[in-house]
């Protein structure tokens, strides 16, 4: 099923009365400078990401930061067991891959080249950290300009020493009010976007809590669309989804294939409703080869999406044009940085 069809209209783009206002920063997008995607394999032009799935997993491993490292596991028995379910995806016709596993959570972005080559994918890594109790000591007593100059320094050096580069920032919150090392942890990732250009994804889930990283993102004078409001499908208030969506950032609905296929069809359906659908991710939050368990436990994989969810939302009569809009358009605009 193949979505190459005329460019889409705005008519076809905009749901909801106020998405031009979403699209409003996009308005100048021919003067700006040349932009990238970042990934494992080095920068591609933006055009070439194609369908794209902006939130799974390949590996995990959830012992704590100061337990986790490449001795957990065999990288080699990690590629064995992913590589089917990689080349599953890019048979399915994806080609862009954000891999959101962040760094003292079983973050090997050696492991990812590897799969990128072997499966065709545009696979993505990312700088950053998670929330308690996933914290390295340091991230306790640090400010956020340092932590923001230690993610900075992987997108200007690599990773590691492997000259591999992040394609985003990837962060956690807890739900309700910050607790202060997430605020901090949360400035910190608006520095180091203001300094890289990298996008934020910020597994949330809850949103009040959303919303308050908006008020530290505006605080820090970081463009909104820049923020991903990660596992938005968590929150059961559609209101939330609606304001950070208003508010010009982006909101990710990523359990697809976790629940029966037709509450996402309703839920999507009602979000493009009352809002705008160029603030819309779709995806998995699939994988998840757990370290420590026999073969890396239950996979789950990452095709729901395109061989499922897609054709029951054009039976619900959504355009081929819209579904560009979803899979391709969004989530090109949500990682592309200025060159």
């Amino acid at each position: 099923m193949e979505y190459m069809d005329a460019p889409i209209t705005r008519r076809d783009l905009i749901v909801g009365a106020a998405a031009s206002l979403a699209a409003a920063p996009h308005a100048t997008e021919a003067a700006a400078p040349k932009r990238i995607i970042m990934t494992v394999r080095g920068a591609i032009d933006p055009a070439r990401f194609g369908r794209t799935l902006p939130h799974e997993h390949v590996m995990v491993d959830f012992i704590g930061a100061d337990k986790t490292g490449p001795h957990r596991w065999n990288a080699d028995e990690v590629f064995a067991a992913m590589l089917p379910h990689l080349r599953a995806a890019r048979k399915a016709g994806i080609t862009g891959f954000v891999e959101c596993t962040p760094m003292y959570l079983g973050r090997d972005v050696r492991l990812l080249r590897r799969l990128a080559e072997a499966s065709g994918l545009h696979i993505l890594t990312n700088t950053g950290l998670y929330k308690e109790p996933y914290l390295p000591e340091y991230a306790l007593r640090e400010d956020a300009d340092a932590l923001a100059a230690r993610w900075t320094a992987e997108w200007r050096e690599g990773i590691e020493g492997t000259g591999i580069r992040p394609g985003f920032i990837k962060i956690a919150v807890n739900p309700g009010k910050l607790i202060e090392v997430q605020r901090t942890i949360v400035r910190a990732a608006a520095r180091c976007s203001r300094a890289t250009g990298l996008t934020i994804a910020c597994h949330t889930g809850h949103g009040p809590a959303a919303l308050e990283c908006l008020d530290l993102l505006r605080d820090e004078r970081l463009p909104l669309s820049r923020f991903i409001f990660v596992h938005a499908d968590a929150e059961g208030d559609m209101k939330f989804h609606l304001d950070v969506a208003h508010a010009g950032a982006w909101v990710e609905y990523d359990s697809i294939g976790w629940k029966p296929l037709a509450d996402h069809v309703r839920l999507i359906t009602a979000f493009l409703a009352q809002g705008p659908a160029e603030r819309l991710l779709l995806s998995h939050d699939a994988g998840w080869y757990h370290v420590g368990e026999a073969g890396g436990g239950e996979i789950k994989p990452f095709t729901p999406l395109v061989r499922d969810l897609i054709p029951m939302l054009e039976r619900e009569g959504m355009k081929r044009s819209q579904v560009k809009s979803l899979i391709v358009e969004n989530p090109r605009r949500a990682f592309e940085v200025g060159a």
